[in-house]
């Protein structure tokens, strides 16, 4: 299980400028919930000294996404437009104390989503929907001009560490052939350029391919798993756990005016609805993230919650 920083773990329970902000003349999207990650960045701009006066957002994400957005737009607030376009997704890390390397991919989509927004602001295109033979994961929407922007930035040598920055090839793997192709191009750039040694580039064929791993979609902030393995469950008793785990959780959203009740499950995923003050509310993806964080504790085995409309 990953360490996280104390300031990690505030951004995520305790998030700033969370919601949507009414006004706002510059909007980035990225990610989509269907990959597991999205993120809209709204961002209010003084058009005479293009000063960023507010920014909020709104993220599906685990602890670390939510913590990134958060700390993002807390670096933003107060910046130009050029001191804002400055900022990398290592200065978000930076700025929370660190990440670890299998979550920096969260820090990655906001410095995504701000470039998004400072172009919607300027009233240009934002290519986001990959023109054909540009994207390279289909499976989390990675093209590649986000794998060279990635790689650039952060200096980044292996395919292991694309993956953990990008999240591209982390699921199927079919992509690889791909990112060891944009990879291998842009460290032959990087070398002529000064930017890393040639020893250090990635050259396709010199290191063997790693063993693919399954990807586990697990909280970041959820305690750690016990040593011993827990019995393999039958549905009747997870579905019994689910819900004991949840009428635990209800006490606390039906104070706040909500509620959360069992759908369905499949495999590892839970599906829950939302109801009450917690429908349509800004802070949806971090109740979602702690009915997740809570059935991994009590059921000692990941998990992902999901939120559906309604049975």
């Amino acid at each position: 299980m990953w360490d996280y920083t104390d300031k990690v773990k505030d951004y995520f329970f305790n998030p700033k400028n969370a919601g949507v902000l009414e006004g706002a003349n510059g909007v980035g999207d990225v990610g989509a919930i269907s990959c597991g990650d999205a993120l809209r960045l709204m961002i209010k701009v003084d058009p005479v000294t293009e000063v960023i006066t507010e920014a909020r957002f709104q993220t599906f994400g685990c602890g670390s996404a939510i913590a990134s957005s958060s700390a993002l737009t807390e670096m933003i607030i107060g910046k130009t437009i050029p001191e804002a376009m400055a900022i990398t997704n290592q200065d978000i890390a930076d700025f929370l104390g660190g990440l670890p390397p299998e979550k920096m991919h969260c820090s990655v989509m906001g410095f995504e989503a701000l470039r998004a927004a400072i172009a919607n602001y300027r009233g240009e295109e934002w290519h986001d929907d990959h023109e054909e033979g540009a994207l390279i994961c289909k499976c989390f929407g990675v093209d590649e001009g986000m794998l060279e922007r990635a790689i650039r930035a952060n200096k980044l040598t292996s395919v292991e560490m694309v993956t953990y920055y990008t999240k591209a090839g982390g699921s199927c793997a079919t992509c690889l052939d791909g990112i060891e192709g944009v990879l291998a191009k842009t460290n032959e750039a990087m070398v002529a350029e000064g930017m890393i040694e040639a020893d250090a580039a990635f050259v396709i064929g010199k290191v063997a391919r790693p063993v693919k791993k399954p990807v586990v979609q697990i909280s970041p902030l959820a305690p750690k798993a016990p040593a011993a393995a827990k019995p393999v469950l039958t549905m009747v008793q997870k579905i019994k756990a689910v819900e004991a785990a949840l009428e635990e959780l209800r006490p606390f959203l039906k104070a706040d005016g909500g509620d959360c009740e069992l759908v369905d499950i499949d495999g590892d995923k839970v599906m829950v609805k939302l109801s009450g003050a917690c429908v349509g509310c800004q802070m949806a993806s971090v109740t979602i993230a702690g009915v997740q964080e809570k059935l991994i504790e009590k059921l000692g085995m990941a998990l992902r919650v999901i939120p559906v409309k309604g049975h």
